[in-house]
Formats: structure tokens, C-alpha cells, sequence
């Protein structure tokens, strides 16, 4: 490992301008790029203490054996020249993307003298126009189907087209009238093309023109008496318009944008991106990246809109065909990054006329960008459950937990616990239990605090710690003379705390990982470990250890305890807030004599909050459905008389002070 002093190049030598920079290894091989308005302040933030960096960049900063930078005179011209060094370099640090599936696309090979139409996966070629992406490969062939009637080109392999060549005989499709069989010269191969490139037009948007020739044409048909070919037009009519009803309207003013959203935590993010052309969603893609760094919405925006649209343009430009800008008119984010006009100025010279780069405020776009946002989010939850429910990963998770914490065993059993409370009232704990690298719920417990409750994290976890495994000692010596150890012999069902973990979790760092292991050794309990994780920086701590324990970022064991102590966090705060709650309540309006909880309630959703109420007048509390003038008065004099009781008791506390 690099210690990073030793290449810091001095303060002075770091222009103060806008610039990109390279880390290199020993190898000088390129192993980050990246792009600052200001070199001196970036670069110095990476030479700051390493505990205070972000896992993966500590990572990279002492794997890194020198820094290199070149000054450019304008934003843009950095946001193309680290473009550019990502593609060339291709660093292992820098953050990448990669698709959470092969989505397929419907793909035209006009670089054939007989273009194909075909469902396609996989990495875009030259001289071949494409489609989508779209959510299923069957809503491609729906599509293709419907539009095959009228628009009858090839959709049959290289292998198929040459073997009815030679026979002399078209296939099924050919008979049925749903492809114009040039396999056996039906139609030239301009005819042919002709066809192909009214496709294109018709899913690149230009329907209403399609529309309004088929509409003129069986006018026209039906007028000269050709009533079987103004039937045919009248057909082919209504499936383009069962093809077009398929992709939803969003947009009435048949705008062009993309819509893109983020669901993220420390060390993970999913991208989703809808596709809007002519108004309707054409297409969605998602990715989910590893961070780079710890990075907000906007750096996510900034990171992301760079290499999609840097690879889409690169994509169309070694592309013969002119399949239109890649950029639309219009990106709709979640937030804007902190050089949002020169990354719109970026992308408006890769498009060749203006692009906004803006939030949604209201109106349809803002309704489509919350819908982006619930796809990134189940995407994102699609993909960690996907990950947790490989068996292959969850027992890669405790043989690693076991190697780096140097356990005995791999522990099958793992608990977590976690201090949930504001600015320290109605404190609660929670106890999350995982075996085999899964939750089981039926085994979660919750703490309300009593003894340690104005003490701080520390006291509390210390408190929780002790009244569980206080539990477990007592269960344990009732059991000795026990038929059915485990089980409680009134009711049956497993005792709550009769089985200990093998490795025991606390939410914080040293100080709280070290209390936990003192309550321990108090209670006489020697085989259990004890770790802390903070969040923060994802350390794992050891009890009474001056340094943490650094974990891959990449590590399935890391992962496994930040769901662990995730999902303690989670199950915390359900129960802070369900206490908090029942306190609110109980401590305004309960004293109210003769008020029910459904005139409780009523109250609050007339004026809002018990705030409002205490500032309401008699005549307004009498206005709510239900309420009379004496018990009107009565909640006015009891809210009175508690805000009267409250001064009271902190005018007495000054006084004794």
C-alpha cells in the first residue's frame, strides 16, 4: 500500500484553474480521471487524512504512485477532455456502467442489400439502425406483427432467405402476405428498401404522415371502386394504430426528452432512463454502477449524462446511417449539477442545436419523472435482493466476515443492534437477526430505554446489550431443567432470547463496539464476537482497537453487514416513530374530558397539528362536526392549562437553577 505523501505534489505547484487530472500506479498505468473547476482544491482534497475519505477513493489514492493534471481554458473543454481519457484509458477507479439486463431492440440491417428486421441484444453495430430498447422482447414482436401487414419487409436469417432463393418458393410469411418475398423476386430490391425505410420512418415517429397517405390512398381506392384494395388500406389503417396506441402518450405536445432518475446508498447506485420521442415513451434502460466516490444526486447526474451521451454519440458517429441526434431537445434530472451550464453546453454541441438540462417543477413531466424515480428505486431493491438471495454470495458473505474479523467460525448467526431517538427523547433500540445471510423476522426484538436514555449512544447500547443477553443467561439456566430446551413451557413457542449469535453487531464505531464487549465480559459471556460499523466510512471496529478493519468495498461480507445494520436502522426508526407518535397524542389530548379517539382525530385533520388547535378560538373548535360549546371549551381549557402547566415547570426548573 502507497502512502500518498509521498507523491503529493506541493500546494503551490496545483494551478487554480479548470483542468482534468490522472492518478497512475507503479506501472504508471491509468487508474482515475477526472475533471475539477478548480485543480488546487480537488486534488488537495485527496491528500486529506484517509479516514475521512471515501472507501473506494482511499482505495485508489494508495494505489496511485503519482497525480498528473492538464489545464484547460474552459469547463467544456474539460467535461470533453475527461471524456475522452475514460475512453482511452479506461481506469479501473472511475465509475462504470453496466446494464442490470441485455434489453432487447429491434434492429434494421440497412447495410444489407435486403434489409432484415429482427429482435436483437447486445452491443450496437455499424450500418444496422436500432430501436428501443425496449422492457420485453415480446412487445417487440407484438409490434413487429401488427406492422408486418402493412409494411411487409424481410424478417428471416441470411440462411432461411438463401435456401427459398434456391428452391424458388417463399416461406409461410411470404404466402400470408406479410412479407413481399424478395428471397424469390417479388419485389425489387429498391422495392425492397422502400418498404424497409417507411418502417424506419413510422417508429422514428413520422406517423401522422403515414396515417394521413394510407387515409388518402383508400379514399382514393374506394372512389375508382377498388372496394378489396380500400379494404386492404383500411386493415393496414387500423393496425398502425393498434401499433402506435401500444406506446403510451405522455406528452400531448409531442416532446422529445429523456427522463433520468437515481436511487442510490454509499457504495451503489441504479440509473433509470425513459426514452420520450413524438410525445411517447420509446424506450427504458437501467443501469446499476459502482460509486467511484462518495457522490450526491447532481455528481451522479454529472457522471452519468457525460458517458451515456459521450458513448451514444460516439456509437452514432461510426454509424453509416443518420438515424437522427441521439441527444434530444430535452433531460429531464432529479437535480442539477453544480456545472449544469457546461454540461448543457457539452451536449448541445454533440446534438447540433439546444439542449435544456432542467428539473420537472409540475404538470406531466414532473408525474413521468416521479414514475422514473419508482422504477430506479424498485430496480435498485430488485437488484440487492438479488444479490442477497444467491447462495453462492451469502456463503462467499460469512466466509469472508470469517477471514477478516478472524472469527473461529463463519458466523451463521449474526445480530445488530441500533439507537434510534431525537436530540435524545423517546429512545428505542432495535435487535435485527440474520442466520445464513437471511433476515428472520420472527426473532427481531425492540428495547424501549430507560436507565441509559440521556446518556448517549454509548450507555444506551450498552443498556440494550445487557438486558438481551441478561435474557439469554436466564433462559439458559431455566432450560437446564427443561424437557424441551428452547421452548417456553407455557405457551410452547420458541423463548425470545434462548439462542445467542455468533457474531454480535452494534451501529457506531470503536467507543460503542467497546462498551457492547465490556457488557459481555460482565456477564461472563466469552464466545461471542463483537464488531461496530459506522456508516460513514463503512469501517468495521474492533472492541478496544486503535484502527478499523477495512473491508473490500467490493466484499460480499461488507455487504452483508451494511443490510444487517441497514435493516436495523430500519426497524429502529419504525418504532421511534410509533412511541413518538402514542406520546403525542396521549400528552395533548387525552385529558380532555369525554373526547374519544375519532373527535381526537377529527380535531387534528380540521386544524392540522396541535399546534394550530392550541391557537384556535372556542367558535372555531365548534365549527368541526361533533362538537358542542361545552366540549369545545373543555379542549380549550385543557390545552390551556397544559401550555399554563408546561411554562410553570420550566419557569420553577430556572428558579431552582
Amino acid at each position: 500500500m502507497a502512502d500518498p505523501t509521498t507523491y503529493r505534489p506541493s500546494p503551490g505547484s496545483i494551478p487554480d484553474a479548470p483542468g482534468v487530472y490522472k492518478f497512475r500506479d507503479a506501472t504508471k498505468r491509468v487508474i482515475y480521471v477526472g475533471k475539477a473547476k478548480s485543480l488546487r482544491g480537488r486534488l488537495n482534497s485527496y491528500f486529506a487524512d484517509l479516514a475521512g475519505l471515501h472507501p473506494r477513493t482511499r482505495q485508489m489514492v494508495t494505489t496511485a504512485a503519482s497525480v498528473e493534471w492538464t489545464v484547460v481554458s474552459t469547463e467544456v473543454e474539460a467535461l470533453q477532455l475527461e471524456y475522452n481519457w475514460i475512453k482511452e484509458f479506461d481506469p479501473r477507479f472511475n465509475v462504470r456502467y453496466r446494464d442490470d439486463k441485455s434489453y432487447p431492440m429491434l434492429a434494421v440491417t440497412l447495410s444489407e442489400e435486403f434489409p432484415r428486421l429482427h429482435v436483437y441484444r447486445g452491443a450496437r453495430k455499424k450500418g444496422v439502425r436500432y430501436f428501443g430498447p425496449y422492457a420485453h422482447a415480446w412487445a417487440i414482436r407484438e409490434t413487429l406483427d401488427l406492422l408486418l401487414r402493412v409494411f411487409p419487409a424481410r424478417t428471416c436469417s441470411a440462411g432461411v432467405f438463401r435456401r427459398h432463393g434456391q428452391i424458388g418458393r417463399p416461406c409461410l410469411l411470404g404466402y400470408i402476405d406479410k412479407c413481399s418475398a424478395p428471397c424469390v423476386s417479388r419485389v425489387s430490391a429498391d422495392e425492397h428498401r422502400a418498404i424497409v425505410e417507411d418502417f424506419c420512418d413510422f417508429l422514428a415517429g413520422k406517423t401522422d404522415a403515414m396515417i394521413r397517405r394510407l387515409e388518402n390512398e383508400m379514399a382514393a381506392a374506394s372512389a375508382e371502386l377498388e372496394f378489396e384494395r380500400a379494404a386492404r388500406l383500411r386493415d393496414d389503417l387500423g393496425a398502425l394504430r393498434r401499433a402506435m396506441e401500444k406506446q403510451a402518450v405522455v406528452f400531448g405536445d409531442g416532446t422529445d426528452a429523456d427522463v433520468v432518475a437515481f436511487a442510490h446508498d454509499d457504495l451503489e447506485a441504479a440509473v433509470q432512463v425513459f426514452h420520450v420521442r413524438g410525445g411517447r415513451v420509446r424506450g427504458q434502460r437501467g443501469w446499476v454502477i459502482d460509486k467511484a466516490e462518495e457522490m450526491d444526486v447532481p455528481a451522479l447526474v454529472d457522471h452519468f449524462l457525460t458517458q451515456f451521451y459521450g458513448d451514444e454519440a460516439e456509437l452514432d458517429a461510426r454509424d453509416d446511417v443518420d438515424a437522427g441526434p441521439v441527444v434530444p431537445r430535452e433531460i429531464l434530472v432529479p437535480e442539477l449539477p453544480a456545472d449544469a451550464d457546461a454540461l448543457a453546453e457539452w451536449l448541445t454541441g454533440l446534438r447540433g442545436s439546444r439542449v435544456q438540462l432542467r428539473v420537472p417543477q409540475r404538470g406531466d413531466k414532473k408525474a413521468l419523472a416521479e414514475t422514473v424515480q419508482r422504477n430506479a428505486g424498485e430496480a435498485f431493491t430488485q437488484h440487492k435482493l438479488r444479490r442477497a438471495g444467491d447462495l453462492t454470495a451469502r456463503s462467499a458473505a460469512l466466509t469472508e466476515l470469517q477471514e477478516f474479523l478472524g472469527l473461529d467460525t463463519a458466523p451463521l448467526r449474526i445480530e445488530c443492534v441500533d439507537i434510534s431517538h431525537i436530540q435524545g427523547s423517546d429512545v428505542v433500540a432495535s435487535l435485527v437477526v440474520f442466520e445464513d445471510g437471511l433476515a428472520r423476522k420472527s426473532e427481531y426484538r425492540r428495547f424501549a430505554l430507560r436507565e441509559a436514555a440521556t446518556e448517549g449512544d454509548v450507555a444506551s447500547i450498552a443498556e440494550v446489550v445487557r438486558r438481551r443477553f441478561y435474557r439469554y443467561l436466564k433462559e439458559t439456566a431455566e432450560e437446564a431443567d427443561s424437557s424441551k430446551p428452547g421452548l417456553d413451557p407455557e405457551t410452547g413457542r420458541p423463548k425470545k432470547f434462548a439462542y445467542p449469535p455468533n457474531l454480535l453487531v452494534v451501529d457506531g464505531a470503536g467507543p460503542q463496539a467497546t462498551a457492547a464487549a465490556d457488557v459481555l465480559a460482565e456477564l461472563g459471556i466469552t464466545d461471542i464476537s463483537v464488531v461496530g460499523l459506522a456508516k460513514r466510512l463503512e469501517e468495521v471496529w474492533l472492541p478496544a482497537d486503535p484502527d478499523p478493519v477495512i473491508l473490500p468495498r467490493t466484499s460480499e461480507g461488507l455487504y452483508l453487514l451494511q443490510r444487517l445494520r441497514d435493516e436495523a436502522h430500519r426497524f429502529a426508526i419504525a418504532y421511534h416513530r410509533e412511541k413518538r407518535s402514542k406520546r403525542l397524542q396521549k400528552s395533548e389530548l387525552d385529558s380532555v374530558p369525554g373526547l374519544g379517539q375519532a373527535r381526537r382525530t377529527a380535531l387534528i385533520k380540521h386544524f392540522g397539528s396541535v399546534k394550530k388547535l392550541k391557537q384556535a378560538r372556542i367558535e372555531e373548535i365548534e365549527a368541526v362536526p361533533g362538537f358542542g360549546r361545552r366540549t369545545a371549551e373543555a379542549v380549550v381549557a385543557a390545552l390551556a392549562g397544559e401550555s399554563g402547566a408546561s411554562n410553570g415547570t420550566e419557569q420553577g426548573s430556572r428558579e431552582r437553577q
